[in-house]
């Protein structure tokens, strides 16, 4: 894969990359802290390693398919040599935000503040994957009519199929029996799910939850690999991205239906936690701006 040539298509108003056909060899495009205004969908076909995202480190193996939204930090480490490619697309080419209906990829594949960044392929994934990616560097050669269109229908079959696979794998994981921990671990994702806009705090979980602070703060860490407070952070920011992007709304609106009065305090907080201001984000990433 590594000596097939890159492909790439730029967005003709802004300049920016639009969609990325990227075969690699080695671990040089992903060995430093990338924070990408882009998705990333990264097939590691050969090799392993272990990939730091957010605020936690987990290993993958050969055959994984990492995901990553914009601006997600994340980098690769590795000790012996991976390959494979990476297809990376802008929203403004196609949007897992808008179109969640119909590739149900957001909270699966991207946006699972609880599960690791990735999924383990199948032979019968892989297939498919090999079979969409032919034809996605195919179609990216042909300027014909409705080329966009065409590559964004390959897009979804591929975002389907990893979503479906790691749904699946996800069932098969509750499915196996286990401690009472799991049990509190889908307590505390439905009181994150149904409080983040208001409770901000581990305490306010444990509290919740009727079970110490100390106790809650380990199973997390145990589980998802991320301290309670991270957890937490992570969720609001998705959210506020959400509303960044799909929304007309302003940051001071966008901060008081997170529960936060202080629109400055809540900058910081994005800032620290996106590395980009919500301005920021909004113009280079958001949809906001199509709708004026």
């Amino acid at each position: 894969m590594s000596n097939q040539n890159v492909f790439t298509l730029i967005n003709p108003q802004t300049g920016n990359l639009a969609f990325k056909l990227l075969p690699f060899g080695d671990n040089s495009h992903f060995d430093h802290l990338q924070r990408n205004n882009f998705f990333s969908l990264i097939w590691v076909t050969k090799g392993k390693g272990k990939v730091k995202a957010d605020f936690a480190e987990h290993h993958f193996e050969e055959n994984s398919l990492l995901a990553f939204s914009p601006y997600q930090p994340f980098m690769l480490c590795v000790n012996e040599p991976i390959e494979g490619i990476a297809i990376h697309f802008h929203p403004d080419f196609y949007c897992i935000h808008m179109h969640q209906k119909e590739v149900s990829c957001s909270g699966v594949l991207f946006n699972n503040v609880y599960q690791p960044p990735f999924v383990q392929i199948t032979n019968e994934a892989s297939a498919t994957f090999k079979m969409v990616l032919d034809q996605m560097k195919a179609e990216i050669q042909n300027t014909d009519l409705a080329q966009y269109e065409s590559l964004v229908s390959y897009l979804k079959i591929f975002l389907i199929t990893a979503s479906r696979l790691k749904n699946q794998q996800l069932e098969e994981m509750k499915s196996v029996p286990n401690s009472k921990e799991p049990f509190i671990l889908q307590n505390l994702k439905d009181a994150i799910e149904d409080n983040f806009k208001t409770k901000h705090s581990a305490g306010n979980y444990a509290d919740l939850l009727n079970i110490s602070a100390k106790a809650l703060a380990k199973i997390s860490k145990n589980y998802f690999n991320k301290t309670l407070t991270d957890l937490i952070a992570e969720r609001i920011i998705i959210e506020a991205k959400r509303e960044l992007y799909m929304t007309n709304k302003t940051v001071k609106e966008i901060a008081y239906e997170l529960g936060y009065d202080d629109e400055h305090y809540f900058s910081r907080f994005f800032k620290t936690n996106a590395d980009v201001s919500p301005q920021l984000y909004r113009e280079t990433v958001g949809f906001g701006k199509m709708a004026d």
